[in-house]
């Protein structure tokens, strides 16, 4: 073997080449054993142990943000009593007429048609007042499920045998007076009427309600098919009635927006598929 402490010629390739194995298998063996990491004392042993590399640090979790609150539901005639906000006690005492024609409801009998209008600057839409009349008096509750009779809306350029109004209190107290039917309680026009070929239903009425409804917590909704069929009952023969049996549906000809009578509330001509009615009064 060449002392390279005495020799001053420079090392062989072969020699070379054997530094160069050494070191690598030097390298290799350290990485296997991770010997290539700092050696930390177990806490249970006494021998050491590598290191491990620490963990990447946890991303902390985003704030949580609050979602909104649901957006309220808006006040209507069915689930409220009332609806809020001013009433316009005068309008124009000009309509609007609803267009187009609705099913006929009932299925035997006379045919009677009718026409729906709103008074301009009542802040009603003529359209979905118009569909509420037809609701109601389509439904199968109503004065055309008794069998004997027909009922359809037009529009105003047709012929018909009443009109559905729904006016201001001051309007509908003046075509209510011109008709003799004075609707005036403490001195301003209250109810709703009937006078020959007009069932003029009071706008005041329309988005308040009456107080039998309103302390016995019927929804305005009911009360509106309920002031419907009354108009047009009388419009159709029908006279106002008494309540037949105390805490019993009171027959829609009652005056109900006035008073119950011992009854409660009821919207309908039918109850029970029959019909409803008390004595004359």
């Amino acid at each position: 073997m060449l002392d390279f402490r005495t020799s001053s010629a420079p090392p062989s390739r072969a020699v070379r080449r054997r530094w160069w194995l050494a070191a690598i298998m030097v390298a290799a063996l350290l990485l296997a054993g991770g010997l290539l990491l700092p050696t930390v004392w177990s806490s249970t042993t006494s021998t050491p142990v590598a290191a491990q590399p620490s963990a990447p640090a946890s991303v902390a979790p985003a704030p949580l943000v609050a979602s909104a609150a649901p957006s309220p539901e808006p006040v209507t005639a069915d689930n409220a009593m009332v609806l809020p906000g001013p009433v316009p006690t005068r309008g124009s005492g000009t309509f609007v007429y609803a267009p187009g024609w609705s099913k006929i409801a009932g299925t035997s009998g006379t045919l009677r048609r009718y026409q729906v209008a709103v008074e301009n600057g009542s802040n009603e839409d003529v359209v979905a007042f118009a569909a509420q009349v037809d609701a109601t008096l389509g439904d199968a509750q109503s004065w055309a499920g008794l069998g004997n009779l027909r009922l359809q809306r037009v529009p105003g350029t047709a012929t018909a045998s009443f009109t559905v109004y729904l006016a201001t209190r001051e309007t509908a107290g003046r075509m209510c007076a011109t008709g003799g039917v004075n609707v005036t309680v403490a001195g301003r026009p209250y109810t709703s009427c009937r006078t020959t070929g007009r069932a003029i239903i009071n706008l005041d009425r329309w988005r308040l309600s009456s107080r039998p409804y309103i302390d016995a917590k019927v929804k305005l909704a009911a009360y509106r098919q309920y002031v419907i069929n009354h108009e047009v009952g009388h419009e159709l023969g029908r006279h106002h009635e008494g309540c037949p049996k105390r805490g019993g549906p009171a027959p829609v000809m009652v005056q109900q927006t006035l008073t119950l009578r011992g009854c409660v509330p009821y919207s309908w001509p039918r109850h029970n598929g029959r019909p409803l009615q008390g004595p004359p009064v």
